[in-house]
Formats: C-alpha cells, sequence, structure tokens
C-alpha cells in the first residue's frame, strides 16, 4: 500500500514541477519576445531549402493571381527582402510568410490580411499573447508538418489484408498455447514474417515522423490562437480543428517511438517493439492512420495556413510599427503611377524619391552608380510588398494591380551552351507572351541587350519597348544608350534621369531622380579620376562625338 501512495506522490511532483517548467519557459518567450519586437531576425543562416517547401508545394493552388517567378526573384534579390521582413515567431509562419510573399491573390483576400495585421499593431496584449503560444512552434522540427499534407504521398499498401490475419493469427497461437503448449511453437515463424513487415514499413513511416510529431503541437496552439473573439471574426468558421482532433489520436504510435530517443528508455523501446513486432501493430494502426490523413489532409492544410497567417499578420505588423514611412498601396485603374517618398528598406539611410507617370512608362537613364537599376527594383519591390502584405515602403503608392516581370540579372547558361545574349531573348520573349495575355503587367528591364554591338542593340531596344509598352502596361527601363530618348520620346514614354556632381575631383551622388535626359554621362571623367593616360582621355573625348554620329544615322 505505501508503494502505490509513493507512486502517487511521486507523479505529482512531477506534474507540479511541469507546470513550474511551462510557466518558466512562457516567462522567458514573453522577455524574449518583447525585446525583439519590430527588429530583423539575428539569424545568419536562413534555411530556404525548408522555407520554400510550402510555396514549392502549392504556388499552383486556385486563386493565385500570379506566382512569383525565380527570374524576379533572383532579380530583386527578394531573398534578402524577405530576410528583413520575416519577423515570424514560429516555423509554420515563416514558410507561410515566404508563400505569401511569391504569390499575389486577389484584392479583397490582402484588404483582410491588412485589417489582420491592424489589429495585431492595434492590441499588443493578443499580439504577445498569440506570440507566445506560437513559440512553441519555433523549433526546427515544424518546418516539417508541411511534408504530410504535400502533393506527394507515401504508396497505400495492398497487403492490409495480411497484416491483419497475421495479427489474428499470433493471438490466436497465443490464447490456444494456454491449452496446448505446442501452439506456441506456431507464434516463431509468424513473428519472423512480421518482423520482415515491421522493418519494411519503418521507411513508410519515417516520412511521415517528423511532421506528425508537430500535429498536435500545432493543433493545441490553433485551438488557443482560435479562442480569441478578435481573431474568430476573421475567419468563417474552425471545422478544421474538430476534424483534424479526430486523428491525433491515431498518431500516438508515431509519436511514442519518437519520444523514445535514449539511452535510458532503449529497455522500453526493446519491449514495446517486441510486443509490435508480434502482433503486426506498426503496420495495421500506420495504413489506418494513412487513410485517415489523406481524408483530413485539407483540414490539416487549413490548419497551417490559419497559423502560417496569424504569425505573418503579426511580422507585417512588427515592422510597420518599426518603419514610420509605410504605406497601405491605393490600387487604380488604368496606366498611372505614383509614388511618393519611396525608398529600399535594406539601404540604410536610403534617399527616397517621387514618381509621376500618367498614361506613359519609364525611360530611366543616368551615369555609371547613379542608383537606376537601384530605383527600379525598389519600384518593383513595393508592387510585390503591397499586393502580397499590403504595405509599401513609401509615404505614398498608387497603380494598378500588376502581374509583375522582370529581366535585370542575367548571365550566360555554360550548362546549356547558350551566350548571355541568347539568355536574354528568351527572357524578353517571356515579356512579349505575357504583353498579350490581356492582363495589366508591370515589365522591369535593365540595359536591354548588352550582349550585343551598340546599333543593333538600340534598334531591337526600341522595337521591344515600344511593343511592351500597350494597353495599361507599365514599362520601367533603365539604360545608357541616350540615343533611346529620341527615338522613345514619342511612344508614351516620360523620361527621368540620375546625374552627379563633380568637385574637387570627387564624383558625388545626390540619388535624385530627376525630369528629362542627362546632360552627359561620366564614364570618361571617371577613367580621368582614375589617372587614365591623357591621351586615352583625349582620344575618347573625340571619338564619342563622332561615334554618336555614326549610331543616330545607322538607326
Amino acid at each position: 500500500m505505501n508503494w502505490i501512495l509513493s507512486f502517487v506522490l511521486i507523479l505529482i511532483v512531477m506534474y507540479l514541477v511541469g507546470i513550474q517548467l511551462r510557466k518558466r519557459r512562457s516567462k522567458i518567450a514573453r522577455k524574449t519576445l518583447e525585446e525583439i519586437w519590430g527588429k530583423p531576425k539575428n539569424e545568419k543562416n536562413f534555411d530556404f531549402n525548408l522555407i520554400d517547401q510550402f510555396y514549392n508545394n502549392h504556388n499552383s493552388q486556385k486563386g493565385i493571381f500570379q506566382s512569383i517567378s525565380n527570374t524576379t526573384w533572383t532579380d530583386l534579390d527578394l531573398d534578402d527582402i524577405f530576410k528583413f521582413i520575416d519577423r515570424t515567431t514560429s516555423k509554420i509562419g515563416q514558410q507561410y510568410l515566404y508563400y505569401k510573399l511569391r504569390t499575389i491573390s486577389g484584392v479583397s483576400e490582402l484588404n483582410r490580411f491588412g485589417n489582420l495585421t491592424e489589429i495585431f499593431k492595434l492590441n499588443p496584449s493578443l499580439r504577445l499573447q498569440c506570440q507566445v503560444e506560437l513559440y512553441k512552434l519555433s523549433s526546427n522540427k515544424a518546418y516539417y508538418l508541411e511534408e504530410i499534407f504535400r502533393s506527394q504521398s507515401v504508396e497505400r499498401s495492398n497487403k492490409i489484408w495480411l497484416f491483419s490475419f497475421l495479427s489474428l493469427a499470433a493471438i490466436s497461437s497465443i490464447i490456444l498455447s494456454f491449452f496446448n503448449p505446442i501452439w506456441f511453437l506456431l507464434l516463431i515463424p509468424i513473428f519472423f514474417i512480421n518482423l520482415v513487415f515491421h522493418y519494411k514499413n519503418k521507411s513508410s513511416i519515417q516520412y511521415y515522423l517528423n511532421g506528425v510529431g508537430q500535429l498536435a503541437t500545432a493543433y493545441k496552439v490553433a485551438k488557443k490562437l482560435s479562442s480569441s473573439t478578435e481573431i474568430e471574426s476573421f475567419y468563417k468558421d474552425f471545422i478544421f480543428l474538430k476534424n483534424v482532433k479526430a486523428i491525433l489520436s491515431k498518431i500516438k504510435f508515431i509519436e511514442w517511438e519518437k519520444k523514445l530517443d535514449s539511452e535510458y528508455t532503449l529497455f522500453i523501446w526493446f519491449i514495446s517493439e517486441i510486443i509490435k513486432i508480434t502482433f503486426n501493430i506498426e503496420p495495421i494502426l500506420f495504413y489506418i492512420f494513412q487513410n485517415s490523413l489523406k481524408e483530413k489532409e485539407e483540414d490539416i492544410k487549413q490548419l497551417f495556413q490559419f497559423i502560417g497567417e496569424i504569425d505573418s499578420a503579426i511580422s507585417c505588423a512588427s515592422i510597420q510599427s518599426a518603419h514610420a514611412n509605410y504605406c497601405k498601396p491605393n490600387f487604380i485603374s488604368g496606366k498611372k503611377v505614383v509614388t511618393e517618398d519611396i525608398y529600399h528598406p535594406l539601404i540604410e539611410n536610403c534617399v527616397s524619391n517621387n514618381l509621376n507617370l500618367e498614361n506613359n512608362s519609364l525611360l530611366l537613364t543616368g551615369s555609371n552608380m547613379s542608383g537606376k537599376t537601384t530605383f527600379i527594383r525598389t519600384f518593383s519591390i513595393n508592387a510585390i510588398l503591397g499586393q502580397t502584405l499590403n504595405f509599401c515602403f513609401a509615404t505614398k503608392f498608387e497603380a494598378a494591380f500588376f502581374k509583375i516581370y522582370s529581366s535585370i540579372r542575367i548571365s550566360d547558361n555554360l550548362m546549356n551552351s547558350t551566350s548571355y545574349y541568347l539568355e536574354e531573348v528568351v527572357r524578353i520573349k517571356e515579356l512579349i507572351d505575357a504583353s498579350n495575355q490581356g492582363n495589366c503587367n508591370l515589365f522591369i528591364l535593365d540595359e536591354l541587350f548588352k550582349g550585343t554591338n551598340t546599333m543593333e542593340r538600340i534598334a531591337a531596344g526600341k522595337s521591344i519597348l515600344s511593343y511592351l509598352n500597350k494597353k495599361n502596361h507599365v514599362v520601367m527601363v533603365s539604360t545608357h544608350d541616350l540615343e533611346l530618348t529620341e527615338l522613345l520620346k514619342e511612344e508614351n514614354f516620360d523620361l527621368y534621369h540620375f546625374s552627379e556632381t563633380i568637385k574637387n575631383d570627387q564624383l558625388s551622388f545626390d540619388y535624385k531622380i530627376k525630369p528629362g535626359k542627362p546632360q552627359s554621362g561620366n564614364a570618361i571623367k571617371i577613367l580621368e579620376l582614375y589617372d587614365y593616360p591623357l591621351e586615352i582621355i583625349r582620344n575618347s573625348r573625340d571619338f564619342e562625338i563622332i561615334v554618336k554620329k555614326l549610331i543616330m544615322q545607322s538607326i
């Protein structure tokens, strides 16, 4: 009797200690989350092979207006933008935020997400309460929840009848052995047959092992988040929670093995393995579980998206709380762009700029290093942020709801034996095809056809830019070819430029966009500043005039 009492007391002590440990972890989490609010993550390594898994497996689902292509993602350095805006607490939230930044949906869905973000900005107590819950999914293990509802799945076994028969035979053998011990000998061949099936089945279970272990935690977190009346008002129902709960009991056998991973539990693991092998428990339960998982796949996905959306909205609230100069985009019809104080979020002390285009596109020229390419990237990044997360780094942003295409960062493809020029031809053809699909598009181009000679580059560039600048499409192109300013001034392009000043043999840039075209370039001046021979400088200036005349005559 005394040992029973002692055992009960030990359980009570362990329970109370567990409560205290959970309270302590919660307190530490609150303090940490308060300290990092409004700040970028202090992480050096972002594992995009895990972060992008949800996007890679669900970027073609219904309701997506556009999925940002890999080329545009690279052109705009959006990996770095993601690292900057990622203030999520959970790994599920991080995966969903990446997905959200790469997929443009409709305006109504965008406004809804903006309103959800506003709730967390205005209610710090609710925000912190949610973050503490989301912190429970901050382990790298939570990345793998996505695995259990991705499009691929483990092939279902057609031997379920055999597993059941062998299990029944093992049970019968044990029962009959009480009447006649000879029946116990039948258990030996059954055990070894089951042993083969058991370990063959292990590879199938391993596919789900990491993700399933996080499902119960994700359910508890989502249940807690859904208890808020403010959050509840944004969602039609939480039936998915009820459906997910129904399959949690069927994953206990997987969670059990996941927890037995220390030398202190080796004996328990061994006994459990013997029992599971003898009665074929694991294969039978696994395929019952897999069937349930398939039936509830959409509910698990909704669970993932619910948690991810809450975390992503809190992340956006964190950014907006730290940056006074931001705005919500205003999407308008027609070919019009109005921005005020737009800036690049990754450039420290970035000079902001204004732009106003009315029924025209942008032809941007200027000297080297003056900021041309940075500006068109700045606009494109803010267009994407506006259309995916409902905020821009500007005080005003008005434009159409674009599909966005780019041609900026191109290189030779040695694997396919294609030149720089051919790579660019292929890329530009994608933009041309997109221009004929009836959408309102934003085309971003930098230094068109650098891989060919000057005369053909200007001739082809003029023709392509004129072609893209039809309908309500907006073209933003940066170029060193000042000749294009003459050829396109009657083609509904507004001319702007960036420039520099030279004082005491020092180049100085103000990084402000200005109307019109620059009066001169700075390439030869830079040669002079770096002490190139005077003969080269003089000849360069003389030939500059001759080359300009030849180019214009040829065109």
